[in-house]
């Protein structure tokens, strides 16, 4: 199959979708089919204007401009979108969707235009944009009745069914379920007293002697960006600090973006410096090492369509904490693979109880440890191919 994945965004930017079309396109590309991706973004050196490029196996075609602060999107791509389909002729167009996607947008209105089977997967929560969205799609006339819509998960596809009615099915994010398996001889596993040296973990009765209960080891991974919440991570952490005795809780906080700045103030301002560490940015192969390092992981964001740094934690064994209504939802059974919570306030009493009661925690890890969730590569590219037949059975093919 020839397959065109539409995106405004792609490496070498980084961020979900970004990391989520390229892997979907390489594994495809392991399947057997030929993949092309249509993105504004850059490349690496600056291309640009069409400019194509095999990376990964995955035909890139760079088709954005050179604009400030470096915006994916080309407001001339009409031209270049109408010359790659007619180069290409792909049997069918996966088009990838944020709650602003100019380029993408654009994507479904040509692939449509040029009678081409089309897929339509939201990547996003339209919260608070529904109306808007939904306006949008009457004023330019979205073809609703020819193209297949989809979401990452449940609690996203609802929203797309109020902004746009009609059938809206999943089409899940996915993860290489081998590569972050927890290893059971690791640091929480037998080898842990060989490797480090003998350890007391916190426990649910109070201790007795010299021993000190273990701090819980708390850790977020995310885009430093105000809408993942990290500052607010930083609040109800300092609270679950204040409630508990001393060196309870550590959280390693693992990620970069723009707000940065404001997540060091905040600790600075709590006096957490020896509670909080910012490790930046970190390659796949940092944060699995961090992971088999950690027992939680706190995931604060309030409008999460699935969550595939959560979904990593799980799959290495770590205890979730998220919120409820989210995508995270999709692969987090509350009491089971972590607890899910209301809002911070929850969130911190969440942490402190996992401080006190050791046994909840231990059964947590140690059901995520045995029971990998279903959202490894074969279980998406089957997901993708059922959509991709819907989309040509919309077009009579």
């Amino acid at each position: 199959m020839r397959i065109v994945h539409v995106s405004d965004c792609y490496p070498p930017r980084t961020g979900g979708i970004e990391s989520q079309v390229g892997d979907l396109a390489a594994h495809q590309v392991a399947a057997g089919h030929e993949v092309h991706v249509f993105t504004a973004t850059l490349g690496n050196h600056g291309e640009r204007g069409g400019a194509v490029h095999l990376e990964r196996g995955v035909h890139v075609h760079r088709m954005g401009a050179r604009l400030p602060f470096d915006l994916p999107v080309n407001p001339r791509d009409a031209r270049l979108f109408r010359a790659a389909f007619a180069s290409v002729r792909p049997d069918v167009v996966h088009v990838h969707a944020g709650v602003v996607s100019p380029f993408a947008y654009d994507g479904v209105r040509l692939a449509v235009e040029a009678d081409l089977p089309t897929v339509v997967t939201w990547h996003c929560m339209l919260d608070g944009t529904v109306p808007a969205v939904r306006l949008l799609a009457r004023t330019t006339r979205f073809p609703l009745g020819s193209v297949a819509l989809s979401a990452v998960s449940e609690a996203a596809a609802g929203r797309v069914r109020e902004a746009f009615g009609g059938p809206v099915h999943l089409m899940p994010n996915g993860i290489d379920l081998d590569a972050w398996a927890p290893d059971l001889t690791g640091p929480t596993g037998p080898a842990a007293e060989s490797a480090t040296g003998p350890t007391t973990r916190p426990t649910t009765g109070p201790t007795h002697g010299d021993e000190e209960p273990a701090p819980l080891r708390l850790v977020s991974t995310m885009r430093l960006a105000p809408r993942k919440r990290a500052v607010p991570l930083v609040g109800l952490v300092a609270e679950a600090v204040r409630r508990l005795p001393p060196d309870r809780v550590r959280l390693s906080l693992i990620g970069s973006g723009p707000a940065r700045s404001r997540v060091e103030a905040a600790v600075a301002d709590r006096g957490l410096q020896r509670v909080v560490e910012l490790r930046g940015r970190l390659t796949r192969e940092e944060v699995r090492a961090a992971y088999a390092h950690a027992d939680v992981f706190l995931a604060p964001a309030e409008l999460e369509a699935f969550g595939i740094a959560a979904l990593e934690a799980r799959t290495a064994g770590l205890a979730v904490v998220a919120r409820r209504g989210t995508g995270i939802a999709e692969f987090v059974e509350d009491g089971v693979d972590g607890l899910l919570v209301a809002d911070d306030a929850e969130m911190t009493e969440a942490v402190v109880h996992l401080v006190r009661d050791r046994r909840l925690l231990d059964g947590v890890r140690t059901h995520n440890r045995a029971v990998r969730p279903p959202f490894g590569w074969p279980h998406v590219l089957g997901a993708a191919e059922r959509e991709y037949a819907r989309a040509r059975a919309l077009r009579g093919l």
